[in-house]
């Protein structure tokens, strides 16, 4: 089982901070992702998204296991 977070807009849109998903050995962020746009019933499409594989940032290719925690949020900036 992995678990997955969610930050700012991302959070919002889809109306909770986290969720719990059993996966296939093998699967990646983007996977990850693409179940929980089932789930929730929304499309994060076009939406500008970094992702974090045990807090440290990968690509969407980024190969998850079990045991790992995801998060998913906007670009952000400072000033």
């Amino acid at each position: 089982m992995i678990s997955v977070k969610f930050f700012a807009s991302v959070r919002e849109r889809l109306g909770q901070a986290s969720i719990d998903l059993e996966l296939q050995a093998g699967s990646t962020v983007a996977e990850v992702l693409a179940q929980v746009e089932g789930i929730a019933g929304v499309s994060l499409a076009g939406q500008h998204l970094l992702a974090a594989r045990n807090q440290v940032h990968v690509p969407f290719t980024e190969s998850v296991a079990d045991g790992d925690e995801i998060a998913f949020f906007p670009p952000v900036t400072g000033g």
